[in-house]
């Protein structure tokens, strides 16, 4: 006969067990936020500014950020899972796909696009999405950023041709390190993922003309870096003397 357990023992497991649960971490969340509101010291200087600061970011990423980079790197991520054909994105960034080539062509692809880290998210999403293997994915991820036109001619032009160099051969280089790395940890999905590709239905051949959707995707890409030249007005720098 197998020992009896302790009373506060199945207390405690199902106590932990409504505690750590979905309602249970809603409760803490919410209980969380009251604790905050509650004891938010508002009537100290250096809080009020805070807060106000943090909003004057807030507006100032919508009104700088959002409409001009993130937005069009949305329609340019639908562009890609919508137009793109997924034959293409299996063939050269798939899992199956040769190593050298995939990796290749996903560090440098950013190359053509003025992206931020944030921007660079949801591309990287659609040609995840439409086949593309995790580690070309990341290693496109970690590179766009870094390797985009306008940051490599900045970097050259203000901080000198060798860290322009450098930049350019650290973003490749280390897109091929995290694109390994990533498939490696993932491995078992990634096995997952080609055996489901096997099994996928013809690719139909595309209705819509090649030039219109070269056309489509090359505006949104122009768009993209023109717009990132928009700088905020009212800007006033003060020095240490008071100028």
């Amino acid at each position: 006969m197998e020992p009896k357990e302790s009373y506060w023992i199945t207390a405690w497991k199902k106590g932990t067990g409504v505690l750590f649960g979905r309602e249970g971490k809603i409760f803490l969340l919410f209980a969380g936020i009251f604790l905050f509101a509650y004891y938010l010291p508002l009537g100290n200087a250096k809080v009020q500014e805070a807060i106000l600061e943090a909003f004057k970011m807030l507006q100032a990423y919508a009104r700088n950020h959002t409409l001009t980079c993130v937005v069009p790197a949305l329609f340019i991520a639908g562009a890609i899972i919508t137009f793109l054909s997924q034959a293409a994105v299996l063939r050269y960034l798939g899992p199956t796909a040769n190593k050298f080539l995939a990796y290749g062509v996903a560090s440098v692809s950013g190359s053509i696009l003025a992206v931020c880290s944030c921007s660079v998210l949801p591309m990287f999403a659609g040609i995840y999405n439409m086949g593309a293997g995790l580690g070309p994915a990341s290693a496109f991820l970690y590179s766009g950023p870094g390797i985009n036109i306008l940051a490599i001619f900045l970097t050259a032009r203000v901080l000198g041709l060798e860290l322009g160099i450098g930049r350019t051969v650290g973003a490749v280089g280390f897109a091929f390190i995290v694109g390994l790395l990533m498939a490696f940890f993932f491995r078992k999905e990634e096995k997952v993922k080609v055996a489901a590709a096997m099994h996928l239905p013809p690719v139909e051949a595309p209705r819509r003309p090649l030039w219109q959707t070269t056309i489509y995707f090359f505006s949104l890409v122009f768009f993209l870096i023109f717009a990132a030249w928009v700088t905020p007005r009212d800007v006033t720098i003060h020095l240490q003397d008071g100028q």
